[in-house]
């Protein structure tokens, strides 16, 4: 099957655990797709990440009934996990564009995808809480607000993994006497089966429990909390302080916290819709942005880029449906 190649573009979403590629043409219909593993230029290097990313988009374009290397698009639109400041933008821009697919290519923060997923058109703010926490927004002028949300370092706290590690370090303090008790001592070792904080301790100092199992802990934190427990009900408030307060800076840079503007919530933590959290967060934000309006994305994120491609390409609103359609269900 042959493609017209006139105005087809790419839309790449790369997180830090999988990657998806959609191949579009002009009127939204999503020609091909793939998905693939995680996206860590951290860690393998900018040029070995993006041949990664090649392997995929190479996938995607045989769907698409490509035959060879992918042709030139009109327009990559490329959401990628650890473009978090613009040094590393512009680095991960210059190897696309090397590579040959575009003459344009738009480099994005992986955080912009779900905001665009949730939007009907490019302006609001998104807060996504996942592993780690972020947030951005983005009016359809073109500006934007962002953080670094790279750790503690840029003034960051929470995410799935902080939680964790804060849970860790109460449950740890109230079993041997440092701290105040929290049925967090006995429900976070139960998890694992095991009997006591100086037992997970030790599991987790050995490696008998990895990292990424520490992050089942976020849930029994939220459960703990509620049930009542105090401890774990400050958690779970401390977090709404921050999403609320990332999403009122942003809104604030924007222009955009004196009239009505959407905060959309996403990542694994937001999008579970605990309670607790939810009425927090909504207190909270009534407070400092009267006319903001919540909504949660649950839309995969490379919704979000297909979008962001679309509007690089001034597509209409029926061919933005289009792609809707495909993904939201």
């Amino acid at each position: 099957m042959g493609v017209n190649l006139n105005g087809v573009l790419l839309a790449i979403d790369a997180g830090n655990s999988k990657t998806d590629v959609a191949v579009l043409a002009p009127d939204g219909t999503v020609l091909g797709a793939a998905r693939g593993g995680g996206f860590q230029p951290p860690v393998v290097g900018v040029e070995t990440a993006v041949d990664t990313l090649a392997e995929i988009v190479g996938r995607a374009w045989a769907e698409a009934g490509g035959a060879g290397l992918p042709p030139a698009f009109a327009h990559v639109a490329a959401c990628l996990a650890n473009a978090d400041l613009p040094v590393e933008e512009t680095a991960l821009q210059a190897e696309l564009l090397r590579r040959g697919w575009s003459r344009s290519v738009r480099v994005h923060n992986d955080t912009f995808a779900i905001l665009r997923a949730g939007l009907d058109e490019p302006r609001g703010v998104a807060v996504v809480c996942g592993a780690g926490i972020n947030c951005v927004g983005m009016t359809p002028d073109g500006r934007t607000a962002r953080f670094p949300a790279i750790g503690k370092i840029s003034g960051d706290w929470g995410g799935g993994g902080g939680l964790a590690d804060e849970a860790l370090w109460f449950a740890a303090r109230a079993e041997d006497g440092r701290g105040l008790p929290t049925a967090l001592a006995d429900a976070l070792p139960a998890h694992f089966g095991l009997e006591s904080m100086y037992a997970l301790i030790e599991a987790l100092h050995l490696g008998r429990i990895t990292v990424e199992q520490r992050h089942e802990l976020t849930p029994v934190l939220f459960a703990v909390a509620a049930g009542g427990d105090l401890i774990a009900l400050s958690l779970v408030h401390r977090l709404a302080e921050e999403v609320v307060a990332m999403a009122a800076v942003a809104l604030r840079r924007l222009g955009l916290h004196r009239e009505e503007a959407p905060v959309m919530l996403g990542g694994s933590v937001l999008a579970a819709r605990h309670p607790q959290l939810e009425e927090r967060i909504r207190e909270l934000l009534a407070a400092r942005a009267p006319k903001a309006v919540i909504g949660f994305v649950t839309a995969p994120p490379v919704l979000g880029a297909g979008l962001l491609a679309l509007d690089e390409a001034s597509a209409g609103p029926e061919a933005k449906a289009r792609l809707r359609g495909r993904y939201e269900v």
